[in-house]
């Protein structure tokens, strides 16, 4: 899988996003939230509820790619990481 390339827009679904959704899910929001077609080449980002985990997902021309990603405690004894974003707005363009 080759990804994005330079000059690729970012959205970020603000709020809380039902991780247990997949691709059918997600371009669903994509649609009614964020009020973007899924496959115009931008990436969409899906934030979980315990900030832990994104899910990214974006049209590379032939099909929908769809990843996951965890926050990843490296040590014992730090605090839990989480991807933080603000949750006032349900969408956000970067």
């Amino acid at each position: 899988m080759i990804g994005p390339g330079t000059g690729v827009r970012v959205y970020l679904a603000c709020g809380v996003t039902d991780m247990r959704k997949g691709i059918a899910g997600l371009t669903a929001l994509a649609e009614t939230e964020l009020r973007q077609r899924p496959a115009n080449g931008a990436v969409f980002a899906f934030r979980g509820r315990r900030g832990d985990r994104i899910k990214l997902l974006y049209w590379d021309g032939q099909g929908f790619a769809f990843t996951t990603r965890y926050w990843v405690r490296l040590e014992p004894g730090f605090d839990r990481g989480a991807y933080v974003w603000n949750s006032s707005e349900r969408r956000r363009f970067l």
